[in-house]
């Protein structure tokens, strides 16, 4: 009795390591979606419509929504359309056309720093050098803030949308360089 209770378990755990081992790559259900880079991310939410208007405004020296959408990594700290608009009021101008292309482009290029940083790697005091070169300070006491060169402030509203080239942290305020 106890060879044919050996033989049995013996044949049910052959039988389930038999059933364990196919292929789950032929298995169209356990695919992950491709993630999207950091423009088709911008270019979904229509909140950033004016910061993807922006990117891909045809007489800037570099194309940035194709830089952006390359491998990177980047961090990109977003503003949404409510930051652009007041920007837009505060300047006096009525569309991202009546910004000289040179300020634009540096403006843009301040809100971006090569590599992926995401807010749990961010510091109180942390001074973080963007793609111009230029830098702003973090605050992290009661969620997190930027400081840029002008001493204005802007909030992370929404932090680590991850991207296949990147991190997005969506902030409420466009930060500028010094000009």
């Amino acid at each position: 009795m106890k060879k044919v209770l050996f033989n049995v378990c013996t044949w049910m755990l052959a039988g389930a390591m038999l059933v364990s081992c196919r292929k789950d790559d032929d298995n169209k259900d356990n695919e992950q979606p491709q993630q999207q880079n950091i423009v088709q991310i911008a270019q979904a939410n229509a909140d950033f419509s004016i910061l993807v208007q922006a990117l891909t405004r045809s007489d800037l020296s570099v194309n940035y929504a194709q830089v952006l959408s390359g491998e990177g990594p980047f961090t990109v700290f977003a503003p949404n359309n409510a930051a652009f608009t007041a920007l837009l009021t505060e300047l006096g101008v009525s569309s991202l056309n009546d910004i000289p292309a040179p300020v634009l482009e540096a403006v843009l290029t301040y809100h971006v720093v090569a590599g992926r940083v995401t807010s749990n790697m961010l510091t109180n005091g942390q001074v973080v050098t963007t793609l111009n070169g230029g830098t702003f300070t973090v605050n992290t006491q009661g969620g997190v803030t930027i400081t840029d060169a002008n001493e204005r402030t802007a909030t992370v509203i929404q932090a680590d949308i991850t991207a296949s080239n990147g991190v997005i942290h969506a902030i409420d305020k466009v930060i500028l360089p010094a000009l």
